[in-house]
């Protein structure tokens, strides 16, 4: 049993591109080292969109990294960075992390708008586009 997150956040302006890189990989590398990470991936698609999908033990140890260290210190800065967020959590049987289509229906079916400062039409629509093959996208094992 695994316990799994996605997210979609795009960034705004690319004013702020800079700063959510830096807190991105912080947040990576969180995420790696913090206890019952199973797994993960994350895509960046055109347009300063990223997706993460994220594996767990469970939903105990996936809300302990949330709500710490870099991760906790990001959060509220996305508020004013992007103008598209959405997350969508579920249990599945294994510990796979799903792939990009499966997260996407995931997001479709269960998913929810995160808050942002400065919503643009798709957001507050919940119209959320799939996401595209990348050549920029990154493997996340536990360290």
């Amino acid at each position: 049993m695994a316990f799994i997150s996605v997210t979609r956040l795009r960034v705004r302006s690319l004013r702020y591109l800079p700063a959510f890189l830096w807190r991105t990989q912080s947040s990576v590398r969180q995420a790696q080292r913090a206890a019952g990470f199973i797994g993960g991936r994350v895509l960046v698609e055109a347009r300063w969109t990223f997706w993460t999908t994220t594996a767990w033990e469970d939903e105990a140890a996936m809300r302990a990294f949330r709500g710490s260290g870099a991760h906790k210190a990001v959060m509220p800065k996305l508020l004013e960075w992007c103008d598209e967020a959405s997350v969508a959590h579920w249990r599945q049987d294994g510990p796979e992390v799903p792939d990009w289509q499966s997260a996407h229906q995931q997001m479709i079916t269960s998913g929810r708008p995160s808050k942002v400062n400065h919503p643009s039409e798709a957001h507050d629509g919940n119209r959320i586009p799939a996401p595209r093959p990348s050549r920029i996208t990154r493997e996340l094992k536990p360290i």
